[in-house]
């Protein structure tokens, strides 16, 4: 590079600061594993920040591969590096896989969520999930009230809104309208998000956004973002790492918003013989499945508050909180307690009539599971554990706890096999009686992210039917644990379940279909498939049979009826707008229960 070059590059890059810019260095989807090349690149990206005169940083999500403890400790060790005030989002490899359920993020640094002020910016910046399971970004209840009534305190006359994020301000956030109709009343100057790792520039309604770049090679070189804001006009630059910053975008800051002219679809007509009803509408986020017995349903939600409320009614009984946000359903004994699974790494054993805790017991990581009673017997998976309980005594049977990471998805008992899935790759056939392994199985993939960590198994004619990320249904001998059959013609992920008389395994397809596959012989066998016309589909919610009729339950909150009889779909409502945690049964009377993580519960009844 000549030196005419050279100077023409600095004064273009020192402008900004000729017209009094406020300076923001952004990093994004660093994805740093101890050991790997984002590990010793980020430290090279911190001395250079370090170098630069900045106002603050944005770390905007992503910061890890699988948002394990370790992981956060590494790369906090680097950002606390940084000379710079230091503001920290997680994304979603930090929130959808958690060995703490997402704990360790407030333990490090405070909150998943921030606001600071420098000059006359109002710098805003919340957490967008998804959370402990596969699913759309979705920004809790409580953050959209945090955020309107921060904006309402701070944003005076002359300032203006800088918001970050880390997925898009569209349609990758299934309530992305309502994170806009709170910001549109301000003079926001852009939204900031990271995710796709490429620079693009949107609209998020009638906001100017830019998507910015991730730490690695995809944008030439390693490197990062800075941002420059100026009385009327915003800058962004790559600034690969040793190299020169180059112009990404400039545009004008115009903060005469419109309002989003988008709405959501969540009118429907009640279908003929069926009664549906929203029993429940919460203050926060619910990301648990529903506990059910004669009189009440349980549940858990993002603030950490375990609830019980009156299963006709829907009015609260009772509330406990336990101190961090519940993933794991409540399990209702037929006795006089619930046991609420707790993120604080604790089993809580409530009386059910009072709402008070009679039994806490502490254990060696948090409770993100769903449980399973039968009898007296409670079995409920952890953090590299699967534990026997007695549920008159609260005494622990016996403890497995040769597993490599943490278990997801309620465990089914057959006979005296104990089967489930973890977070380790692995299929797990445990004794009932004593814990002691039998086998365990895996898909031949050595990431944790593609393997049996979330499915419900399908356990009929001595077989196991699962499905896994890897797009595999797949069939395991129960006795021996190898494979009998494996299947790819649909893309399956997540979503399971079986007909009432057990010939029949249903999963939904990330295409939005229902399959139903034969768990009689050895053969895959095909029986039928109904396209349920939800497009494409990830959300791990449970497939399941009452009265006759298959529900399913989608990623944007369609839930949908299908008649297997007529291999054909009976009604799809949109009951909200995002994701159905679980679809649970009342075996008394045969009614639909449905919780959403927006915060609401339904109850369907087949008349």
């Amino acid at each position: 590079m000549n030196l005419r070059k050279l100077l023409l590059g600095v004064l273009a890059f020192v402008a900004p600061f000729i017209m009094q810019a406020t300076r923001i260095v952004v990093l994004a989807d660093v994805h740093v594993v101890p050991g790997n090349e984002c590990e010793s690149k980020l430290k090279e990206a911190v001395t250079e920040i370090n170098s630069l005169a900045a106002e603050i940083v944005v770390m905007n999500g992503d910061l890890t591969n699988e948002g394990s403890d370790r992981e956060l400790s590494n790369v906090k060790s680097i950002l606390d590096e940084i000379k710079h005030p230091l503001y920290v989002l997680p994304g979603n490899h930090e929130t959808t896989w958690s060995q703490s359920a997402t704990k360790t993020i407030f333990d490090l640094w405070g909150n998943d969520r921030f606001v600071t002020e420098v000059d006359d910016l109002v710098i805003v910046g919340i957490a967008c999930g998804p959370y402990m399971k596969m699913g759309d970004g979705h920004i809790k209840q409580e953050d959209l009230h945090w955020l309107s009534s921060t904006l309402r305190e701070r944003v005076k006359e002359g300032k203006r809104v800088v918001s970050f994020n880390h997925y898009p301000l569209m349609k990758d956030l299934d309530n992305y309208i309502d994170y806009v109709k709170v910001l549109e009343n301000y003079p926001v100057v852009a939204h900031v998000n990271g995710h796709y790792h490429k620079y693009e520039y949107y609209k998020g309604g009638d906001i100017d956004c830019m998507m910015v770049r991730s730490l690695d090679k995809k944008n030439g070189d390693y490197g990062y973002t800075i941002m420059d804001v100026t009385a009327d006009s915003v800058f962004f630059y790559n600034k690969q790492l040793e190299k020169e910053p180059v112009k990404v975008k400039a545009f004008a800051i115009d903060t005469q918003i419109s309002p989003i002219q988008e709405k959501y679809n969540t009118t429907f007509s009640i279908p003929d013989g069926y009664s549906v009803k929203k029993i429940h509408t919460d203050s926060a986020s619910i990301f648990t499945r529903l506990g059910i017995d004669n009189d009440a349903i349980y549940f858990g939600n993002s603030l950490g508050v375990a609830k019980a409320i009156d299963k006709k009614s829907g009015n609260e009984l009772w509330k406990i909180n336990t101190g961090a946000s519940l993933f794991a359903r409540p399990i209702a004994f037929n006795n006089d307690f619930v046991v609420i699974p707790s993120s604080t790494k604790e089993l809580l054993w409530i009386d059910k009539k009072q709402g008070v805790v009679v039994k806490r017991i502490t254990s060696d990581g948090p409770y993100v599971a769903d449980g399973l009673c039968l009898k007296n017997d409670y079995y409920q998976g952890g953090y590299k554990k699967m534990e026997k309980w007695n549920v008159k005594t609260g005494n622990l049977i016996w403890r497995y706890d040769s597993i490599n990471n943490y278990c997801q998805a309620a465990p089914v008992v057959a006979g005296n096999d104990l089967l489930f899935g973890a977070w380790d790759t692995y299929l797990y056939c445990i004794d009932a009686k004593n814990g002691q392994l039998k086998w365990k199985w895996n898909n031949g993939k050595k990431n944790n992210q593609l393997g049996p960590g979330n499915v419900v198994p399908v356990v009929a004619d001595d077989k196991v039917i699962i499905v896994a990320p890897d797009r595999y249904m797949t069939a395991i001998d129960r006795k021996t644990g190898e494979t009998i059959w494996r299947n790819k013609d649909h893309k399956y992920r997540e979503s399971l379940g079986v007909s009432s008389d057990g010939k029949c395994a249903y999963a939904k397809t990330m295409d939005g279909e229902l399959v139903a596959v034969s768990t009689e012989g050895n053969e895959f066998n095909e029986l039928w498939l109904v396209d349920m016309g939800l497009g494409y589909e990830h959300a791990p919610c449970i497939v399941a049979e009452s009265k006759g009729v298959v529900y399913a339950g989608s990623r944007r909150g369609l839930v949908t009826a299908v008649n297997p009889k007529t291999k054909s779909v009976i009604w799809s409502l949109p009951l909200g707008v995002s994701e159905v945690n679980g679809i649970d049964v009342d075996l008394k009377t045969g009614d639909v229960y449905v919780s959403m993580i927006e915060g609401t519960i339904w109850r369907i009844s087949k008349k």
